[in-house]
């Protein structure tokens, strides 16, 4: 928590860097637009590579701290609904969940990462 948004990332270890690893999947956690900036540019250079973004909630306490930062990312992806979840590849949205629909986010992944 306390994060503006969050990535998963799969197939590339050097979108991890400021993230926890594992095996070659990795979730990162963001706290600044510097941060976020520089992972997206390491993303958009691999554009087989597939980042599922995480919006946080604005109503959660820490994330009160970033507001200002998370609604200029969200504005840019047009989130209006929590939560959302937006799969990038390439630095292009190629699909996206609005919702607690944990059977299409897996399934949307899934076709994603088949379809390189």
């Amino acid at each position: 928590m306390g994060s503006f948004l969050s990535s998963w990332s799969k197939g590339g270890d050097a979108l991890a860097a400021e993230g926890e690893e594992v095996g070659q999947a990795a979730v990162v956690a963001f706290h600044s637009m510097d941060g976020w900036n520089s992972h997206w540019e390491l993303h958009k250079a691999q554009p087989n590579q597939l980042m599922v973004v995480d919006f946080s909630a604005t109503w959660c306490g820490p994330c009160r701290f970033m507001e200002p930062v998370f609604k200029e990312v969200a504005a840019k992806w047009t989130v209006e609904a929590m939560p959302t979840f937006v799969l990038i590849k390439g630095g292009r949205e190629v699909d996206r969940v609005v919702g607690a629909a944990k059977a299409e986010l897996e399934s949307k992944i899934q076709r994603q990462l088949s379809s390189k």
